[in-house]
């Protein structure tokens, strides 16, 4: 069997990298190839390529180091997904990265052969990218993904790619950073907003999302922030959803987990601006960013893909 169709995707989360093996032949994960390591994203460059090197080298082991196509990141931003480069400064996660040739080092300490392709792209993206291929967003030509968890990761896709410019969508296609009540979007579609918004009312602390969740029927606060994430959230999104005319939002991250408490009331926010949108919860889960980064390794998708880095 030629195996060089065989691409290696890897998600770099904020404290785990998971790496699987794909086959571009079939679009699946290739059995007993998906590791996992925890990463301390405090620590030194050197120990945090450690950790990633670890896990990324037993699923090399399992595709055959000399037999892959190219590896493919799923990277949280700040980012230089053309280069390769980490621009995380006045990030709170792996600040030790800043200015560092990610490139550079995954090429040198994996010792792989300069022909083979190496490619990045953000994380929320990669998630994207994976479900309109071969997740739940599948045939739906407009797309509007998000991974709900410690930050608000958004994707605007038209038939499969990501759109990053234009009328249509915001600056970089990310909604993240766009004005929201007091901040910014990412400040109250976090687990933080949950966390922050549970104790200023009870003077109460709540393990992330699913601590509040868990108190649900017992607890009046509880329902009302789940009331309030959806109802902000369907408000939030209802212009872009007009604006790009999207057949299909695609959710992900562990937030999705309470999606039955929350999720009526982003409908109903949605439908009082005037619109009917289905909701789908991803079914690739985590492995969702590990496929999505692999397809990166084939050469007709990335041509796509790679004019658009430097509006990323």
């Amino acid at each position: 069997m030629n195996n060089t169709h065989i691409a290696i995707g890897i998600d770099i989360g904020g404290s785990h990298i998971s790496c699987g093996a794909v086959d571009l032949k079939t679009n699946q994960l290739i059995p007993g190839s998906c590791f996992e390591a925890k990463v301390d994203n405090t620590a030194s460059a050197d120990d945090i390529f450690y950790a990633w090197i670890s896990a990324i080298e037993k699923t090399i082991m399992v595709g055959g180091k000399n037999e892959i196509a190219g590896i493919g990141f799923a990277m949280p931003g700040p980012f230089d997904y053309a280069n390769g480069i980490g621009l995380f400064e006045g990030n709170e996660k792996y600040l030790s990265l800043y200015g560092v040739h990610v490139y550079d080092e995954i090429r040198t300490r994996l010792g792989l052969a300069k022909d083979l392709p190496v490619r990045f792209i953000n994380d929320a993206t990669a998630f994207a990218i994976a479900e309109a291929w071969i997740g739940v967003g599948e045939g739906i030509s407009r797309i509007l993904a998000l991974t709900l968890g410690t930050g608000f990761g958004t994707a605007f896709l038209e038939d499969g790619i990501p759109v990053v410019e234009g009328d249509l969508v915001p600056e970089t296609g990310c909604l993240w950073y766009i004005p929201l009540k007091d901040g910014i979007a990412d400040d109250y579609f976090s687990t933080r907003w949950f966390e922050r918004s549970y104790i200023k009312l009870t003077g109460k602390t709540v393990n992330g999302v699913k601590g509040v969740a868990d108190l649900f029927e017992i607890d009046e606060v509880a329902r009302q922030l789940f009331e309030e994430f959806g109802t902000n959230m369907g408000n939030f999104l209802a212009p872009w959803i007009k604006k790009f005319n999207v057949q299909q939002i695609v959710m992900g991250g562990n937030i999705t987990g309470a999606y039955d408490k929350f999720g009526p009331h982003l409908l109903n926010a949605v439908t009082e601006h005037g619109i009917q949108i289905r909701v789908s919860i991803s079914e690739l889960r985590e492995n969702a960013a590990i496929i999505g980064s692999a397809r990166l390794i084939d050469d007709a998708f990335f041509a796509k893909i790679e004019p658009l880095y430097p509006k990323m």
